[in-house]
């Protein structure tokens, strides 16, 4: 019996009509293969993302989300020439800015930027000039004054405190709330803890590295941070802790500025708050002008002439001229709502979101750019005190609103002088 072979004929049209088949054969499957894979991707594709498809240019312009450009000065308001603004503090409750000057203190409409009022000593003030103004969670408004205690105001009602009634001294430089009714009062003989219902003051003076008390703000655990004369002081509640340049404080004097005479020893006989020999910027480490507990529970310092410091719980971290600060003595510091960094400078302002920098000087309408005070207000913007001057930054929300605040940064408003 002979054995039945499948498969092609050998010879003539038969072997033609074999291999068109298997090729028909091949295509059908490769047909079918490609229907099954498209519907098992589809089903794997379930529950993600799908990324978007490619558009065209002007879609990408309509789609794409921007990044902000940085805030631009909006205002500037005229305080006097020879006039300082040493504080600022937002009071959210309110609706105000307080602006603490050399010659008394202003309380500003947040929403008109209208002035609503003038305090001096004619009205109960201690002393015209405001180094230091908190306005606590029950709504008082405390002010520390430059020889003249700290007083409190809140509904025309003031009350001032002195030596006498126990604050470490008459010169107040920072004030910070702990907690309801509990401050932290940085002078120029030490630091007090106030019990304000009590109205019972605890004064801590060998406990800090440097008496002389600049700054003082306090972390999430209850620790109190001070910036002192001769370092960084910081309380837990049961020890107290010191840093200084040693331990890595203030960046190195790379740009070989001139020593500081000023000691932080504390002789007020030669005490001197300038930062100037012979026109050129001084350098002193260990004197800290500012403190920050920023969001993330770090520690951020000024410097005079080693730029801002910046702790982690572990070791300082320095950044200066070098890295995009605007200059290396650093006289106060602010956080907004989200997260960026604003630091007032001896050459103007710095603001640092974590990856770039932005600096704002005279020609950006500036008057000077020695930048003593910042504040934030609950809608995001940024207010800054300097000689002469107190200045709004924020973002312009419209094209006429922009063209206003063109017109509005060239030409300052007023504030009583």
């Amino acid at each position: 019996m002979r054995r039945r072979t499948r498969g092609c004929r050998t010879r003539g049209h038969g072997r033609v009509a074999c291999w068109l088949r298997g090729w028909l054969i091949l295509a059908w499957a490769i047909l079918v293969w490609t229907i099954l894979a498209g519907l098992l991707v589809g089903c794997s594709d379930v529950g993600q993302t799908t990324p978007a498809p490619t558009s065209t240019q002007d879609d990408e312009a309509v789609q794409t989300p921007t990044v902000p450009p940085p805030p631009r000065i909006l205002e500037t308001f005229r305080v006097g020439d020879q006039v300082y603004v040493r504080s600022l503090a937002v009071d959210p409750v309110g609706g105000a800015l307080w602006v603490g000057t050399s010659l008394g203190v202003h309380e500003v409409d947040l929403a008109t930027r209208e002035l609503r009022g003038t305090l001096t000593r004619k009205e109960g003030l201690a002393n015209e000039y405001v180094f230091a103004i908190l306005v606590d969670s029950r709504g008082y408004k405390w002010f520390g004054t430059n020889g003249g205690g700290v007083s409190r105001y809140k509904d025309g009602q003031w009350r001032t405190f002195f030596p006498m009634h126990g604050l470490a001294d008459y010169w107040v430089y920072a004030l910070a709330e702990a907690e309801p009714g509990i401050l932290w009062i940085g002078t120029w003989a030490g630091a007090n803890r106030l019990d304000v219902e009590q109205a019972h003051f605890e004064t801590y003076y060998d406990e800090l590295v440097n008496e002389w008390v600049y700054g003082v703000d306090v972390d999430r655990h209850g620790r109190v941070w001070f910036a002192t004369e001769g370092g960084v002081s910081m309380f837990d509640g049961q020890r107290w802790h010191a840093w200084t340049h040693e331990d890595g404080l203030g960046a190195p004097n790379e740009e070989g500025l001139p020593l500081s005479s000023n000691t932080g020893l504390g002789t007020r006989t030669r005490h001197d708050l300038s930062v100037l020999a012979q026109g050129r910027p001084t350098y002193n480490p260990n004197y800290v002008f500012c403190i920050l507990v920023a969001q993330d529970d770090t520690v951020w310092a000024g410097t005079w002439g080693g730029g801002v410091s910046h702790f982690d719980g572990r070791r300082w971290r320095n950044l200066t001229r070098a890295d995009g600060l605007a200059g290396n003595i650093v006289y106060s510091i602010a956080q907004d709502e989200a997260g960026v960094l604003w630091f007032g400078t001896n050459a103007g302002l710095s603001r640092y979101d974590g990856r770039s920098w932005h600096t704002y000087g005279q020609r950006d309408g500036l008057l000077d750019e020695n930048i003593y005070a910042i504040a934030v207000a609950p809608a995001g913007e940024v207010w800054i005190g300097t000689r002469g001057e107190v200045a709004r930054l924020g973002q312009a929300p419209s094209p006429s609103a922009e063209r206003a605040a063109e017109g509005g940064s060239n030409q300052a408003n007023p504030m009583p002088q």
